[in-house]
């Protein structure tokens, strides 16, 4: 969090300490990440209604998908100054804004000034509006390449587009929906389930402070929907919150998307930009990793 110059910092960040230190320091403008959101959004309306956020002009987020609930609750509670990005290092990406995500909610905006954003088939042919497919961008430094890894580099390249490795659709003016990674894509009888959808299912329960969402070995199936889940310190970590947990899902989601078992984990390996390290914990359920 910031006023211009300097920077407030926090060693340690918690949801009662950012709302602190906004009022003490009359914070103008914030970055976020959607733990950060959630975890805000977790926290009794009274505290939230007392905090003093009147010197806030400007919240940016990015970094991970955040739970439509969520973002719609941050608005109501910050007002309309939040903004959403998407991209990466190698250049270019999309932007939105809070106006924009109430009448589209879900997207992550359309591509910013001097990019394009494309939406592409396995065959290399563009997608019609509405169509699944996946996300390339034509950055801003067409010259990007991975450090020492050509390979790398032109698997994620088509022409002068290049991937994140996310799957989405465009809408017809342009304003892209994201539906999760492709390497995070769990593929469960031939049917294609997407983990960022599951997880926001369970970000709505008041129990789940984290959740993480992954395919695992599945004799029959292929692969199975497993949860790992960071409960909220008043909800015990047994099998009434399980099956409540599931009963939630259950009322949410088809059924071939249920999860078919739910860890309890005390947290969950994120990086400091709140991404989650959700290769790492795939490799525990598959064999050699």
């Amino acid at each position: 969090m910031h006023i211009g110059h300097p920077l407030v910092v926090m060693d340690r960040w918690t949801p009662e300490e950012w709302i602190r230190l906004a009022g003490e320091h009359h914070v103008a403008s914030a970055y976020v990440v959607p733990t950060m959101i959630h975890r805000l959004m977790q926290l009794p309306a009274a505290v939230r209604d007392a905090a003093d956020l009147s010197a806030l002009e400007y919240v940016l987020h990015s970094a991970a998908p955040v739970s439509p609930v969520d973002k719609r609750r941050f608005i109501e509670w910050v007002g309309p100054i939040v903004v959403e990005t998407y991209g990466g290092t190698e250049g270019g990406g999309t932007r939105v804004t809070s106006a924009e995500w109430l009448q589209r909610p879900g997207t992550v905006g359309r591509a910013w000034p001097g990019a394009e954003i494309h939406v592409l088939a396995d065959d290399g042919s563009a997608c019609a509006p509405g169509v699944e497919g996946t996300v390339y961008i034509r950055p801003t430094s067409p010259a990007f390449a991975y450090h020492k890894d050509p390979e790398r580099t032109a698997a994620a390249k088509a022409g002068a587009l290049h991937t994140l490795g996310d799957l989405g659709r465009l809408d017809g003016d342009g304003y892209l929906f994201l539906l999760g990674r492709r390497a995070d894509l769990i593929i469960s009888g031939g049917v294609n389930i997407y983990p960022a959808e599951v997880e926001g299912v369970l970000l709505e329960s008041p129990a789940v402070a984290d959740v993480a969402v992954f395919g695992v070995p599945d004799p029959d199936w292929g692969e199975q929907v497993k949860a790992l889940v960071v409960l909220n310190p008043v909800h015990p970590p047994d099998d009434t919150t399980r099956e409540a947990l599931l009963a939630h899902c259950a009322a949410r989601l088809a059924r071939f998307k249920l999860p078919r078992s739910v860890e309890f984990r005390d947290e969950l390996p994120r990086t400091t930009a709140g991404k989650l390290y959700k290769r790492r914990l795939q490799d525990e359920y598959w064999p050699g990793g």
